[in-house]
């Protein structure tokens, strides 16, 4: 059985403000920006390349059990891309107040930026070299094949 991580609801105080923010500042992909049943607005956004986006919605919370998580709550969530160098500079140019990149070691994966967005959600982004050859989408392919 295959299990996906697809959509992350993220808690927000102002829909249109995150929207704007995500689309605009970080660059994701509005997928979803409408009444899906009456009373209940979603938008849905994802990073360029990403097979799991982001969910914004007041409602979202009345379906799901357990506590609502205040806006801001959320930190830690983790981007990656190829070239952190060029992912920040994009980022500066598009306005988003986003941390120097840092080397921890000179190893694939260990670099990292952050930014938060309006509400104080924490986001880190991390250099994984690999992926400009090897998309992560690829290598679940080819791991699946080799269990086979």
């Amino acid at each position: 059985m295959d299990i996906t991580l697809e959509v992350i609801p993220l808690p927000v105080t102002d829909i249109d403000r995150a929207r704007d923010f995500y689309r605009d500042k970080v660059g994701f992909h509005v997928d979803i920006d409408q009444e899906v049943m009456p009373g209940m607005r979603i938008v849905q956004l994802t990073p360029p390349g990403s097979g799991c986006s982001i969910a914004l919605g007041a409602s979202i919370w009345e379906m799901t059990p357990g506590p609502t998580p205040a806006p801001g709550s959320y930190q830690g969530l983790q981007l990656c891309v190829a070239d952190i160098k060029a992912a920040h500079a994009e980022l500066v140019a598009r306005g988003l107040d986003v941390s120097e990149p840092v080397q921890y070691s000179p190893d694939d994966g260990a670099t990292f930026m952050h930014f938060q967005d309006p509400d104080g959600n924490g986001w880190a982004v991390q250099e994984y070299r690999r992926r400009a050859t090897e998309p992560l989408h690829r290598v679940l392919a080819d791991l699946k094949r080799q269990q086979a």
